[in-house]
């Protein structure tokens, strides 16, 4: 149950921080859609494919192609005035969706008796990919790979989730807001990891 609360959340998420992205960019309907359905599902098919998870598994989700629908077109929809003051909110929602995306990865990959390298690795890809993939086709720089602190948070939840820290329903809701308390005060304090200029050489 909490592993689809969280699918559910993520998908929700993610699919409107999509569609905010390609309003953003000024994208067509068509854009918006596709922009919306690739952040959404575009994590979980990437951790599949590392895992051995069948890529058919990705049709089995009617339902949450339903709910990715039903965002981008509520999202879509949304009047214009009103939808400005909702755009500074995008990165709520992909503070959301990552924390979702990384402990349902975590948890998929815990249940498949993988090691703990395997769980945070799919905790990364499903928090992070779908994000990524969304970066890439608006023609940004991905935040993962900025020095904004953002796959960490994912790392932490792989971590929590493959050492049994977490494992009761409570206690994974309770990292699920963890994981995006800390995510919504990196962006809001600035905070970084180290980085290292070369320019000038």
């Amino acid at each position: 149950m909490t592993w689809e609360v969280l699918s559910m959340i993520g998908t929700l998420a993610f699919a409107v921080s999509g569609a905010i992205v390609a309003m953003e960019e000024e994208y067509d309907i068509l854009g918006v859609y596709i922009l919306g359905i690739v952040t959404a599902f575009g994590g979980g098919a990437i951790r599949n494919l590392l895992i051995g998870v069948p890529v058919s598994a990705l049709w089995d989700q009617g339902l949450y192609f339903q709910i990715a629908l039903l965002a981008v077109t509520a999202v879509f929809l949304f009047p214009a005035n009103l939808l400005k003051h909702w755009q500074k909110w995008g990165n709520l929602f992909d503070a959301i969706g990552l924390s979702a995306f990384a402990i349902q990865g975590a948890i998929y990959a815990a249940n498949m008796n993988h090691p703990l390298s395997a769980v945070i690795v799919a905790a990364v890809l499903t928090g992070s990919g779908g994000g990524i993939i969304r970066d890439l086709l608006a023609g940004r720089k991905p935040i993962v790979l900025r020095s904004e602190i953002y796959a960490v948070w994912a790392i932490l939840a792989g971590l929590v989730v493959g050492l049994k820290i977490a494992a009761n329903s409570w206690e994974l809701y309770s990292l699920f807001i963890l994981v995006t308390v800390l995510r919504v005060l990196s962006y809001t304090f600035d905070w970084n990891l180290p980085t290292r200029r070369l320019r000038g050489y």
